[in-house]
């Protein structure tokens, strides 16, 4: 059998190529799934698809009526995926559920020193011979405090880290992280957390409850020089309650990887292009943020990992097996 994977990065396909080799045969596509391509998948059973694919009613029933009774998602999230059609019409829904919660971790970490010592000014500057300190001036981390909304895994990787660096740790989520707990994380509510963190970084699914978890109210919560970090989902932070923060010269750092509406944007080169998105141009220009493109994730060791899954998630739905990753059984 033949599987489709649709938005493989260059890194990745000579990866994809040999998890499966031995097992299927795998036809790579750099672009990504959505209602103008998923007409190509028509005759493939079985479609890998990445973070960013459309997999709303309407491409599913492009999908379904081509032939595809599969979906291997590459990614732990789902929020892209309409679960209620992909059932009513007969699709197979898997996903990674684990991978190194280090990559990410780490990356959000990056992110919050990054903004912190302001490492992409200097650089700028010293690629320009200009080597003055004026502006450049961060904080120690040591002493603060890291305010962690979403305390498995990653949350959990990230608050490691925090103590290495000697900060205090405040926590939030349905449930305490007893490995948390034991590094001296105090869980608090929701907004106790935001006004006494230095630091605050999102690591929680996109959910309709969790939509916008950092609205309005919420920054306005957050001391004025804090760092907000998200390597989680776009749709955690409002964009544009966050841009109206900005403008008003708040927060000492705000470190994304991820963007709302980065569908049809991330991954992809758009620098030849007009920018058609008006709240990503503003969000840009402000240099006390770092945007990157949903990278947090893409390392080795972590890709790896989500391939070597997706290749069992395939392998289980060919031989009639079923695991915890699946999310729509097979029918």
């Amino acid at each position: 059998m033949e599987i489709l994977a649709f938005g493989v990065q260059a890194d990745e396909k000579p990866l994809i190529e040999q998890a499966f080799a031995g097992h299927h045969d795998v036809r790579c596509l750099d672009v990504f799934l959505n209602e103008d391509t998923a007409p190509i998948a028509a005759g493939y059973e079985i479609v890998s698809t990445s973070v960013n694919a459309d997999l709303g009613p309407r491409v599913l029933q492009i999908l379904a009526a081509g032939g595809t009774r599969m979906i291997a998602q590459r990614s732990t999230g789902f929020n892209n995926i309409d679960l209620d059609v992909a059932e009513r019409v007969g699709m197979t829904v898997a996903r990674v559920s684990y991978y190194s919660p280090y990559s990410v971790a780490e990356f959000a970490w990056t992110l919050a020193m990054a903004v912190n010592r302001r490492i992409v000014r200097a650089s700028t500057r010293t690629r320009d011979f200009d080597f003055r300190l004026d502006g450049l001036m961060g904080r120690d981390m040591h002493g603060r405090t890291a305010g962690i909304l979403g305390t498995g895994k990653i949350g959990e990787a990230f608050a490691r880290i925090a103590h290495g660096f000697g900060m205090r740790l405040l926590g939030w989520d349905v449930a305490e992280n007893p490995a948390c707990v034991e590094l001296g994380m105090k869980y608090v509510p929701k907004d106790q957390l935001l006004a006494e963190s230095d630091l605050i970084t999102l690591h929680v699914p996109l959910l309709p409850e969790t939509r916008h978890l950092i609205d309005a109210a919420a920054l306005r919560a957050m001391r004025s020089d804090a760092i907000l970090v998200n390597s989680s989902r776009g749709g955690l932070i409002d964009t544009m309650a966050l841009v109206t923060e900005l403008r008003a010269g708040r927060f000492t750092g705000v470190g994304l990887d991820v963007y709302e509406a980065e569908a049809g944007l991330f991954f992809l080169d758009k620098s030849l292009e007009a920018v058609e998105d008006d709240t990503l141009a503003r969000l840009v220009t402000f240099p006390n943020v770092l945007v990157t493109s949903h990278q947090a994730y893409y390392t080795a060791d972590a890709v790896g990992q989500i391939i070597d899954t997706t290749v069992r998630n395939v392998l289980d739905y060919t031989e009639g097996r079923r695991s915890e990753n699946v999310l729509v059984p097979r029918s």
